[in-house]
């Protein structure tokens, strides 16, 4: 099981820095590495990152263990986020790529979110998915376009950087899935919970314009407690 996890992972960050040197958010590097600090005395800063001094770096600034443990679906929405970044591996900072595990429960579902800087390529481990994205700007007269396949494990899909997209496990077993993306710091942004649950929140009468809905709607869903799987 756990050569399979190293091997899904390998494909998967090789896939993502595809994406990331050809049309990456983030700037390309000038230097091997620039290990991220917090609060340095004198350092330099890149990325939206202090770089380590280079004397300083050593083997563990690379490495994160764990990846190959469970996250805990017991939620609301039966899905959990394992996010390997910037933030929890300082090596990462400057080199245009990060990683997730996403874990399902039968039936979870990693909400309608977008990434505002990066491109997601998605493989399965074990489960099925049903995935999809949404198109911008839809031509006068017409809605945005729906793109869905369904997942099965070794299958991999693609997200374009910024756009509306899902998964959802339709199988009655748990499945598993290996998400790479083409910034240290892709940033989610979920649909529901930064509409309904912001902080604070948004004017009743614009959700109510935008969504076309009487106000008492607005209110009992932005009453609710929107979960945060990441």
């Amino acid at each position: 099981m756990a050569l399979r996890f190293l091997l899904v992972a390998i494909a998967v960050m090789a896939l993502a820095s595809s994406f990331a040197n050809i049309n990456a958010s983030d700037p390309s590097p000038l230097q091997d590495f620039c290990v991220a600090i917090d609060e340095p005395e004198s350092a330099l800063f890149v990325n939206g990152k202090f770089c380590k001094n280079p004397d300083d770096v050593n083997a563990d600034d690379f490495l994160f263990r764990g990846l190959n443990k469970p996250g805990d679906t017991n939620n609301p929405l039966g899905s959990k986020v394992s996010a390997v970044n910037v933030a929890n591996l300082t090596g990462l900072n400057t080199l245009g790529i990060s990683l997730a595990r996403i874990d399902f429960a039968p039936y979870g579902l990693n909400p309608p979110h977008t990434h505002p800087r990066a491109t997601e390529v998605i493989a399965v481990l074990e489960g099925t998915l049903y995935v999809g994205f949404v198109l911008s700007n839809p031509p006068p007269g017409m809605k945005n376009k729906l793109f869905t396949k369904t997942l099965y494990p070794g299958d991999v899909f693609v997200f374009p950087e910024g756009l509306i997209h899902f998964q959802f496990n339709i199988g009655k077993t748990p499945a598993v899935a290996f998400a790479a993306l083409s910034s240290q710091n892709p940033g989610v942004i979920t649909i529901a919970n930064a509409v309904f649950g912001s902080d604070p929140p948004i004017n009743p009468y614009v959700l109510t314009k935008a969504f076309q809905v009487d106000d008492k709607v607005i209110k009992y869903l932005q009453s609710q407690f929107w979960y945060d799987n990441n």
